[in-house]
């Protein structure tokens, strides 16, 4: 009878968080208070997710109802920011290191770590590090993705975004310059990317909204057209992965009593 009453309780308090036209789908564990990112990787059933800095240089593989189910050691590498997720369609699954808040790095790192899947409990990465381009004033980056096998990478700036590419080549590279773009609303900051499986959008998250990348030309994703779309609800929202061409994973970090969910929301397009 416990059981059932505190199953009840919990559920109801589940149905009374506003949470917008998100729909929340799992609690995050209480162990990941900084969870960063969210990534599905081809060949795995599990959301994966990381911690930025101040946390361990683990991987963490979650089932749909948000358990730990896998736990995995980057062994021989630093999370100095660690701030989000990519994959490729070979199972191989991307940490990107380059969180940047004082605004001082300047060499950043993304870790690639193949067949992901089939790791039991640790595991070496390699690893690709990059420089900016030659004139550009060091940022803070969180958001990345990756697609014909180059980088994207989309700086937290307030307003104006920049977008820079990276070779997925292991060693020291430099970055390129792509574009840049003005945001427009209050809140502006890139939190996250991820970009459909059929390459024909991209998402950036923001914490009370995403804006929707289509129609674009090449690799210059803010060629194209721009929509915003409000959650309805504000939080701490760091990670974003496309579920389906229509539908994003999205999860935000526990503040108090506040966050620390896996919502699903599904496109209006």
């Amino acid at each position: 009878m416990k059981i059932l009453i505190k199953y009840i309780a919990l559920s109801l308090i589940l149905m009374s968080c506003s949470t917008g036209n998100l729909e929340l789908i799992a609690d995050l564990p209480s162990s990941l208070d900084e969870a960063s990112a969210i990534e599905i990787v081809e060949g795995s059933d599990l959301y994966w997710v990381i911690e930025d800095s101040g946390n361990g240089n683990d991987l963490y593989g979650l089932n749909t109802k948000g358990d730990i189910v896998k736990e995995i050691e980057i062994s021989k590498s630093d999370n100095e920011d660690w701030e989000d997720l990519a994959s490729d369609n070979y199972g191989t699954l991307y940490i990107g290191d380059f969180g940047n808040n004082n605004k001082k790095r300047t060499t950043f790192n993304i870790y690639k770590i193949p067949n992901v899947s089939e790791i039991k409990t640790a595991t070496e990465a390699s690893k690709v590090s990059f420089t900016l381009p030659k004139g550009m004033d060091s940022e803070d980056f969180e958001a990345f993705f990756v697609h014909n096998n180059w980088f994207y990478i989309f700086s937290k700036s307030p307003k104006k975004t920049k977008l820079i590419k990276v070779p997925n080549k292991e060693g020291m590279v430099e970055a390129t310059f792509i574009s840049e773009f003005n945001l427009e609303g209050k809140h502006t900051k890139i939190t996250s990317a991820d970009i459909s499986n059929d390459g024909k959008t991209v998402a950036l998250l923001n914490h009370d909204k995403v804006w929707l990348l289509s129609d674009f030309t090449g690799d210059d994703f803010f060629s194209g057209t721009f929509n915003a779309y409000d959650f309805e609800h504000d939080s701490q929202k760091e990670g974003v992965a496309f579920l389906s061409d229509t539908t994003l994973l999205i999860t935000d970090e526990r503040h108090k009593k506040e966050g620390g969910n896996i919502y699903t929301f599904k496109l209006p397009i």
